[in-house]
């Protein structure tokens, strides 16, 4: 059984996370995508090789996501960043880590930058999506769908099977967020893991990405025939493969 942990941020807030503590070793630590969680497979390969390598792990779960509190129409980048910054300050501290970024958590990765330059240590994105609020999404809505958000202030998006209530204000909210022009001056290995074949988030967001760092050591690998998900039993090991090759 999973060990899940409860942070309580406020009152009528608590963020679930998942952590394998070590007071003075390096961490690594895990941001899940839009609309996901920590039930997932990547937090716990992650977390198994945390453990394996005598790592410290801090995977967290945003406010309105999985099990942790809040209301998902009520959530945006700017909290999600907020949540994220103030969680890695308290469970980890002065501790050095790495960051893993999947999908939308390669964005909220990035704004982990402004706060924890010295303690940033390596940097691996997974079908990394900065901006893709407006880059991706609101560009392909059609004037009619525009409409209905701006007046209803919400947008219920079929998409994939799925469907995902978009409100006005997490597309206002990610403008204000605007990563990609902002340059990364350190000496850190960045590397990003890309499918070939994702329709969902196209591989020039990784390319993007590794632009922003100016002196790291970059690497962007792209998977053949992979999709956005990039997590089954064989890519796995290629992923865990990458991560070795940061420490």
């Amino acid at each position: 059984m999973t060990n899940f942990k409860y942070y309580k941020i406020s009152k009528t807030k608590r963020i679930r996370y998942l952590c394998n503590y070590y007071k003075k070793n390096l961490y690594i630590v895990f941001l899940h995508g839009f609309m996901s969680d920590l039930e997932g497979e990547k937090p716990k390969v992650f977390l198994k090789y945390a453990k394996k390598n005598k790592l410290g792990f801090l995977a967290i779960e945003y406010s309105g996501h999985g099990k942790s509190s809040g209301e998902f129409t009520k959530g945006n980048i700017s909290k999600w960043t907020s949540e994220t910054k103030i969680i890695i300050k308290n469970i980890i501290k002065k501790n050095n880590f790495i960051l893993i970024g999947s999908s939308m958590g390669s964005w909220i990765s990035l704004n982990q930058f402004r706060y924890f330059k010295k303690q940033i240590k390596g940097f691996l994105g997974i079908g990394s999506a900065p901006e893709f609020l407006e880059k991706i999404m609101w560009k392909k809505f059609t004037k009619k769908m525009k409409t209905e958000t701006k007046k209803k202030g919400i947008y219920n998006l079929k998409h994939g099977g799925y469907e995902y209530p978009i409100t006005y204000q997490l597309i206002k909210d990610g403008k204000k967020n605007k990563i990609l022009h902002k340059k990364i001056d350190l000496q850190i290995p960045v590397t990003m893991i890309h499918g070939s074949k994702d329709t969902t988030v196209p591989v020039s967001f990784s390319r993007k990405v590794l632009k922003l760092f100016i002196n790291a050591k970059k690497k962007l690998v792209t998977i053949k025939n992979g999709d956005h998900s990039l997590f089954n039993k064989k890519l796995q090991k290629k992923i865990i493969r990458e991560l070795d090759l940061i420490f």
